[in-house]
């Protein structure tokens, strides 16, 4: 429950809020509905390392039908996570490093269907990394350390520490071949 008390402790930080923070801030803390969906990772994550498959499932699913988060207890993610907003929010990584804050409609995932959530195919996110409303990172890529992702951005290849990165990849990988007709047919 340590990631849980750097979750809380940043979130408190980040709205300004001085002092230490004691027992009675951390369980009000927990009734924040900024982050109840703190609470729920962490004991989905909780029970999923215990091999309580179930009741790790059912913390997950509270997510998603509560906060519209889809995250699996299998997402190895550090303290300091900081979810302002969470609708529409899908994070399949193998890693999020600490102090990360990820912004609504973001998806990290593979590139292909992955049921069972194959690590060796998830997106690594490293510490103190700000991720943009809307944005996509996909596929087997690693965000360095302080990197800054722009809404609706679209990350199909590794960011290095430090970088600011914004815009669109889509471009035409593969166009179907034409049947070439013979002129002399038309007449």
């Amino acid at each position: 429950m340590n990631r849980l008390r750097a979750d809380i402790e940043r979130y408190y930080q980040l709205v300004g809020m001085e002092g230490p923070v004691t027992r009675l801030r951390l369980f009000l803390a927990c009734l924040n509905p900024r982050l109840v969906p703190n609470v729920f990772l962490r004991l989905s994550e909780f029970f999923f390392k215990r091999h309580v498959m179930l009741v790790s499932k059912f913390f997950s699913m509270l997510n998603v039908l509560l906060f519209g988060i889809e995250i699996s207890g299998r997402v190895e993610i550090e303290g300091g996570l900081f979810l302002p907003h969470t609708v529409g929010t899908v994070i399949g990584a193998e890693r999020i490093g600490c102090n990360v804050t990820i912004m609504q409609g973001v998806t990290l995932g593979a590139r292909e269907p992955d049921i069972q959530c194959t690590v060796s195919m998830q997106p690594i996110i490293g510490d103190h990394v700000l991720i943009g409303a809307g944005a996509k990172i996909i596929g087997r890529v690693t965000i360095g350390d302080h990197a800054r992702i722009g809404a609706n951005t679209v990350v199909l290849h590794d960011v290095p520490p430090h970088a600011v990165m914004a815009g669109i990849e889509a471009r035409i990988l593969e166009l179907p071949q034409q049947e070439v007709k013979d002129e002399s047919s038309i007449h």
